[in-house]
């Protein structure tokens, strides 16, 4: 065999020995890099679906999405008329109804006071949206605050409308 043949099949050997010691070291890292990734548990929780076809305006729902409450209101009329005609500079945190309700007739907000994290109740407090008893913080129609020591209004989860009967949250 002359010299040449030689370095052409050292050369391939080292290729190869190289080829396969990247794919086992590759073969090897894999399950670790994977189990960084979450489980299909939390990815189904980032997201939730809800039908709404049976909310009567006037009327709300609470579900759950990535363990908070969150209030889906289907506002009548004159509820977004009030919520549209405050004044902001009446507003703690001045926030537009426009900008906190795609659709004006539903309000998708987390169901959380800004406060210490209570839960508010609905339909209730000085501007007949929710009130925190815990503190006493009052939010309008908009969720947003008027009254109390709540320094912001209630957050507006990403969500979006796939149907006119369904809202995906997340």
């Amino acid at each position: 065999m002359n010299n040449k043949n030689k370095t052409k099949r050292r050369d391939f050997l080292f290729t190869a020995t190289y080829t396969i010691g990247a794919v086992g070291l590759a073969s090897a890292i894999w399950p670790l890099v994977d189990q960084m990734n979450p489980d299909s548990s939390v990815k189904a929780a980032s997201t939730t679906e809800v039908d709404v076809s049976g909310v009567k305006a006037g009327k709300s729902i609470t579900v759950l999405w990535r363990g908070k409450p969150i209030f889906i209101k289907r506002r009548t009329t004159k509820e977004i008329d009030e919520a549209k005609n405050v004044d902001l500079k009446d507003l703690k945190d001045p926030q537009k109804d426009s900008d906190r309700a795609k659709n004006p007739e539903w309000l998708v907000m987390v169901g959380v006071c800004t406060h210490l994290g209570c839960v508010p109740l609905g339909d209730k407090g000085d501007y007949k949206g929710w009130f925190c008893p815990c503190h006493g913080s009052h939010y309008d129609s908009s969720g947003r605050i008027r009254k109390g020591p709540a320094p912001k209004n209630l957050e507006i989860p990403k969500y979006e409308f796939v149907n006119n009967n369904t809202i995906k949250i997340g």
